[in-house]
């Protein structure tokens, strides 16, 4: 992303002062104007410039959304909804002021249904909550992007994660949705049935619109049973190719893996510092099973064969949960380990996704990018599906760094295109990715657009997202 992709809306600050005052009165301490709290209502953990909204809603049902969207409808002011503040392309800014419209306190579990292997859930709940609430049930909701995000900004953004290889991304887990559209109606987007041909899939359209459609205001989703048994482990490799192909063996073997994510060994370097793992400073691929207690065995096993035809290994599994939930915390605190890198720098973690065909060429090409660069950037992969993150450090008070890093994303985006992939796989666009849409959907934009106009012709909802103007 170049700061000059960054779309320019108008603020109203007559608008903003009459809406603020009037949710004041509607909503009492539930709504704030303080700086430090606008502060925390842009948040965005790159180097994109906050933009702070006028004031922050805690509503707290579904009606109270819909009052605040017309009146804010009613005097052009934007709406930003917002879940944890996890997310990583600016998405949350507030480029024309406006009102966030913070969920957190719309976080009830509203129905588990055991026998359909479904629940219903408001958006501000999280994913660790909601599994904590599912225990003594038997079962799991499995999207995990690593951040304890909350369920709606993970629908908003089509998250996936580390499980997404087993049991597929949000796209795949949202049964049916509610949403409170930019005049204040409400949709319900289907209902719990498993499948349907009834109409558009409205479903499917605003999970990943990224508060720019509607705002989410409850969920179903499906579960899953919790396995008897997970194995899973680390196994070194002697090249970040090697790795690649023993992961396409796997998933041509039909092996059921769960997880199977990579680190290269600039990433390992930073986990064995922060986590003080105990593994050979290489790519890595952390792998994981769940099934039956023989089942597993057999996995990892396989699994142990698959890598040693490729020189990797030995493949270190084990059942022990408390050695497991050590390797994938260490897994999902790569953003902390890799700070270690460079201390002082701030990082920009990026992502892209392509066909698991094209995963060794794009990993090898971008570390030969990153080497020709002078860049400290290590990568860690969700590879199952072929999506990998890059986490470049960087002085983000350096303009020089700036634009090296902006180069850099460029090239690693338009590579993975032209690889027939996609500039994201699961951080969403933001503002961050704005300026690789056109390449990516050529005329498909414009139907965007026309989709955008319909329902939000004043474009109040999130403004300045998604849509290069």
């Amino acid at each position: 992303m170049a700061l000059s992709d960054l779309r320019s809306v108008q603020r109203n600050e007559a608008a903003a002062q009459i809406v603020c005052d009037l949710l004041k009165q509607r909503l009492g301490e539930r709504f704030q104007t303080g700086q430090s709290i606008r502060e925390q209502h842009s948040h965005t953990t790159t180097y994109i410039p906050s933009q702070l909204p006028d004031g922050v809603a805690f509503p707290e049902s579904t009606e109270e959304v819909q009052d605040i969207v017309k009146l804010c409808a009613e005097h052009r002011l934007p709406v930003i909804a917002f879940g944890t503040g996890s997310s990583l392309e600016g998405h949350v800014n507030a480029p024309g002021g406006g009102i966030s419209v913070d969920m957190s306190r719309m976080n009830r579990v509203l129905a588990v249904n055991p026998d359909d292997l479904d629940c219903t859930v408001e958006p501000g709940i999280t994913r660790v909550a909601l599994n904590t609430y599912l225990r003594d049930t038997g079962l799991f909701f499995p999207i995990d992007p690593g951040a304890d995000a909350s369920i709606g900004g993970m629908a908003a953004t089509r998250a996936s994660g580390t499980n997404a290889v087993r049991y597929g991304t949000m796209r795949d887990n949202v049964v049916s949705l509610s949403a409170v559209l930019a005049d204040g109606s409400v949709i319900k987007t289907g209902n719990r049935a498993k499948k349907s041909s009834a109409g558009y899939d409205l479903t499917r359209l605003i999970i990943g619109s990224e508060g720019t459609l509607g705002i989410i205001t409850s969920l179903t989703l499906k579960l899953y049973g919790i396995p008897q048994a997970i194995s899973g482990g680390v196994c070194p490799f002697p090249s970040v190719d090697a790795a690649c192909q023993a992961v396409i063996a796997t998933i041509q073997m039909g092996v059921p893996v769960a997880r199977i994510e990579l680190v290269n060994q600039l990433q390992m370097r930073a986990l064995k510092t922060y986590a003080h793992l105990d593994y050979p400073e290489s790519p890595c691929l952390f792998v994981e099973f769940h099934g039956s207690e023989s089942g597993v065995s057999e996995q990892a096993e396989t699994f142990g064969e698959i890598a040693a035809e490729f020189g990797g290994g030995p493949f270190l599994w084990t059942k022990d949960a408390e050695e497991r939930a050590r390797l994938w915390k260490a897994r999902h605190d790569t953003y902390w380990a890799s700070l270690t890198l460079r201390p002082g720098a701030k990082g920009l973690s990026t992502d892209v996704c392509v066909p698991i065909s094209r995963l060794a060429d794009c990993i090898n090409e971008t570390e030969a990018d990153i080497a020709e660069m002078g860049l400290i950037a290590p990568i860690v992969g969700h590879v199952g599906d072929g999506n990998f993150h890059v986490m470049v450090l960087l002085d983000v008070n350096d303009p020089k760094e700036i634009e090296q890093t902006e180069r850099f994303v460029s090239r690693l985006n338009d590579r993975a295109i032209s690889m027939d992939g996609t500039c994201t796989g699961e951080h969403g666009i933001g503002q961050g990715k704005i300026g690789f849409m056109q390449r990516e959907h050529g005329h498909g934009l414009d139907v965007m657009r026309t989709i955008k106009r319909a329902l939000d012709p004043r474009d109040i909802l999130n403004p300045g997202k998604i849509l290069p103007p």
